[in-house]
């Protein structure tokens, strides 16, 4: 354990709203980092149609929030990191 004599620590820093990726652009880089080699084998991992994942990350629809767990469990993310991919904002 680290002595801060009182002195309040973050250990997370907010990253600036013009760095941060989102849309199709996250879903690509994730795509990559996770190795998948289609936007088909993305869907198949989150147990949706392509089309359907394809639309929601290109911001045409809004995906229902059921559908949350599985974008969660496919893409190896955090529901918060998913919602602002998705264009969700939190302000």
């Amino acid at each position: 354990m680290v002595h801060n004599h009182g002195i309040p620590v973050c250990y997370f820093g907010e990253v600036p709203k013009s760095t941060k990726v989102v849309g199709l652009d996250w879903l690509y880089r994730k795509m990559d980092e996770l190795e998948y080699s289609s936007l088909q084998a993305v869907a198949e991992a989150c147990d949706l149609n392509r089309g359907n994942l394809y639309r929601y990350f290109a911001f045409e629809t809004r995906p229902s929030i059921d559908l949350l767990p599985k974008l969660c469990s496919g893409l190896h993310a955090s529901p918060l990191e998913v919602l602002t991919a998705l264009g969700i904002q939190f302000d």
